[in-house]
């Protein structure tokens, strides 16, 4: 039976995630898009009625992208009643973090049904979407200076230098490079491998990797 338009389950609004997936790539931040019928969008969509958030937010993020088992945090609910002109919406929204070299961010990088696009130089998108996208940045940038959050960014293994450069895409300035290993080593969040990255001519650097990879700890 068609719900009369004055019923009081006719206002009511649907339940939607958005993901805003970020992967450092050609040394910028970066995010994956989805196309939609209206345009370029986040990855994201309607929640089934027996369906948890946070599952809900994986599945639309493996369906529209083919990225699983990633780094995905809540981010923010978006309810504004004119988000979306044509019906009433309100979308709870995540980010999700993709390592530097891992399958998923190299695949993706062109195609009908999703696409890359710079955090900076982003296309029109979609509804409010470049607002999420910028309060996503936000919070990521924050993060970085209590938590381990980088690191779900960063390849199995890397440089102290690697780290550092995916810190200062992120805040969009230069760090101190003593300060900057002086801080991250007082963590003890990584480790050092035994093993060294030679790149060309250059001095051989120490590899390092994440003592927790897939868990991002408060630094107090």
């Amino acid at each position: 039976m068609k719900t009369p338009m004055n019923s009081p389950t006719a206002s009511l609004p649907t339940l939607t995630t958005d993901i805003v997936p970020f992967a450092i790539r050609g040394e910028r931040l970066e995010v994956l898009l989805a196309r939609q019928t209206t345009g370029w969008g986040l990855p994201g969509g309607p929640v089934g009625v027996d369906e948890d958030l946070d599952a809900a937010a994986r599945r639309q993020l493996a369906e529209q992208t083919g990225l699983s088992d990633v780094y995905l945090e809540q981010l923010y609910t978006f309810g504004r009643p004119d988000r979306n002109p044509a019906r009433r919406m309100v979308a709870v929204a995540y980010f999700a973090l993709i390592p530097i070299a891992s399958g998923s961010a190299g695949v993706l990088a062109a195609g009908d049904a999703a696409r890359w696009a710079a955090v900076d130089e982003p296309p029109p998108l979609v509804l409010d979407h470049g607002e999420i996208v910028a309060v996503a940045r936000r919070r990521l940038a924050a993060k970085l200076l209590y938590s381990t959050i980088a690191l779900q960014l960063m390849s199995e293994r890397f440089t102290l230098s690697e780290l550092q450069a995916v810190h200062e895409i992120i805040l969009g300035e230069p760090l101190d490079k003593r300060n900057f290993r002086k801080r991250v080593l007082a963590m003890d969040r990584i480790e050092a491998t035994g093993e060294l990255a030679r790149h060309g001519g250059r001095r051989p650097a120490r590899l390092y990797r994440a003592l927790h990879p897939g868990q991002v700890e408060l630094i107090k």
